[in-house]
């Protein structure tokens, strides 16, 4: 799959020039290589068929994680429901995490940062994520071997490939390791306390990062391709909300 289409005539100045193919959006300025994959057909439609992950009411379809006391229970509520938005505090690492799985398809939804930090995060950057394609046979741990699209004050759209799963980018396969990172292209997050919004989509063993708007990575042929999705509780408050899902 193509990382880079080439555009040799723009040299008209002050030009922008956006272009849509298939489902990317893809976005560039004067004289500068456009980042673009080929997404499956169905990830952008008129009649979108994106439906809530997440109700802004309570868990129904998802169960809380957090190790010291186990799966669904939490009695510091580091996940809770505020004003139809998922808030989670990060007093303890943990995550939300679906009970269905999921192979093919396109996860959209916005967050942004609120003020608390927590140890042993209190000097370093606020940090969470999402968490896709870890496998329902595998025990509840912090870090499940999976896929992660980073949420992080300026590295939101990281790869994280937890657990030795390895993808190609760039026709080159990462080497397995327990955390291994892949640094996004592009820097599209907004300043803080603003609203940012993040899409994944996976199709076949690809996995596409966008945020607000913009390819930030991509990859092909993952080790693992179906499997639950969770958002992590890692010392910071965060705010989400529009958690949607389209299957492909």
């Amino acid at each position: 799959m193509n990382m880079l289409l080439r555009f040799p005539n723009l040299t008209t100045t002050g030009m922008l020039l956006c272009i849509f193919l298939t489902a990317g959006i893809y976005s560039l300025e004067k004289n500068e290589q456009v980042a673009s994959v080929d997404l499956p057909p169905d990830s952008v439609s008129h009649d979108d068929g994106f439906k809530l992950l997440f109700n802004g009411y309570n868990f129904d379809g998802w169960y809380t994680f957090i190790p010291d006391y186990g799966k669904n229970n939490d009695p510091d509520e580091v996940f809770n429901t505020e004003d139809e938005m998922l808030y989670i505090t990060g007093q303890h690492f943990g995550y939300l995490a679906t009970e269905d799985t999921y192979s093919n398809f396109h996860l959209k939804l916005e967050f942004k940062w609120g003020e608390k930090k927590w140890p042993p995060r209190l000097d370093q950057k606020r940090d969470s994520g999402i968490c896709y394609h870890f496998d329902p046979e595998t025990d509840d741990k912090v870090w499940p071997q999976s896929v992660e699209c980073q949420i992080q004050e300026g590295d939101t759209g990281d790869f994280w490939l937890i657990g030795n799963t390895t993808i190609e980018i760039d026709g080159k396969r990462n080497e397995p390791g327990d955390f291994v990172q892949v640094v996004k292209k592009h820097d599209t997050e907004k300043p803080h306390g603003a609203w940012n919004t993040v899409e994944v989509i996976s199709y076949n063993g690809s996995a596409t990062h966008i945020v607000n708007g913009v390819v930030v990575n991509h990859g092909d042929q993952a080790s693992v391709q179906s499997g639950k999705i969770l958002l992590q509780s890692e010392g910071a408050e965060i705010y989400y909300r529009n958690i949607q899902l389209k299957e492909l």
